[in-house]
């Protein structure tokens, strides 16, 4: 089984303070990236729910946003933080000094200054342990949603990995006749010469050209990163990176083989063999 980085996932509840809503959104990336917007009730909160996904997911870009609607009549007991507001008024004045023509203080900026109004509500701790809560459903929500993604993408990659080892197939079926017509046309151009040869040296040149043309090897290797893709999609264990690593060993052996051909049939088998590569490429780039 693998799981997509790409996933959306979306919960609310409600108390007496309001109605709290968590959505969750991922999308591609090398590492586990995560951002927050929160409200300033729960920014206390952000290294705890940090932790919950991480222990949840291992690769993505995600953002959640933790959004607070007041329930209406709904009201908190606020306070101004003594301290924290010293500390905004030591450094205004210092920039009054340093811009006395700029001189200008609005309450209404300063009670929006972070820190500076305090809410002691009883409601703030039971809103936290409902955020954490909210956090948690939402997450296994969106697990779930990553993981019927990823499933999508292991039938396509599957598929792709049959067509794959079907190219596979066709060219290494092709291969006697391909030695054998190179063997029939060095023959034939020897002929149009009329000249005598050391036939013994004319097989060690056979032998030596037949083996620079050989792609047995690649063949074989090929099927092997095919068996290792099977392997991977059918774990437990996140297949993202080691997959994205066989899709370069895939394109490597599709290019050499390429290269060796002497035959169009081959030719065209391992041009289609890159245009399969490449879309399970785009497909394992999703993967976790």
């Amino acid at each position: 089984m693998i799981t997509s980085m790409t996933g959306f996932a979306r919960c609310e509840a409600a108390g007496p303070w309001g109605t709290l809503v968590c959505e969750l959104r991922s999308v591609n990336h090398r590492f586990l990236e995560s951002g927050f917007r929160l409200p300033d009730e729960l920014r206390a909160a952000e290294p705890e729910l940090r932790q919950c996904l991480m222990r949840e997911l291992k690769r993505g870009k995600v953002d959640c946003t933790i959004s607070l609607r007041s329930a209406q009549g709904a009201q908190n007991a606020l306070e101004l933080d003594a301290e924290a507001l010293e500390r905004l008024l030591a450094r205004v004045r210092e920039l009054a000094g340093a811009f006395p023509a700029a001189h200008t203080v609005n309450l209404l900026d300063v009670l929006r200054w972070p820190g500076v109004i305090r809410d002691n509500s009883s409601a703030g701790e039971e809103l936290q342990g409902v955020a954490k809560a909210l956090v948690g459903e939402t997450l296994a929500q969106l697990v779930a949603a990553r993981t019927r993604e990823g499933e999508r993408l292991r039938e396509l990659i599957v598929q792709r990995c049959a067509s794959l080892a079907s190219l596979v197939a066709q060219v290494r079926v092709r291969l006697p006749e391909v030695q054998q017509r190179v063997r029939t046309r060095l023959d034939e151009r020897i002929a149009e010469l009329a000249v005598q040869v050391d036939h013994e040296r004319l097989e060690q040149e056979l032998a030596i050209l037949l083996q620079r043309l050989d792609v047995d090897e690649e063949l074989d290797r090929l099927c092997g990163h095919i068996d290792e893709i099977r392997r991977a999609t059918a774990g437990t264990e996140p297949a993202g990176r080691r997959l994205d690593f066989l899709m370069q060993e895939l394109n490597r052996e599709a290019n050499t083989l390429s290269s060796k051909s002497q035959d169009l049939e081959t030719t065209r088998a391992a041009v289609e063999m890159k245009v399969i590569i490449e879309q399970m490429r785009e497909q394992v780039q999703n993967v976790e």
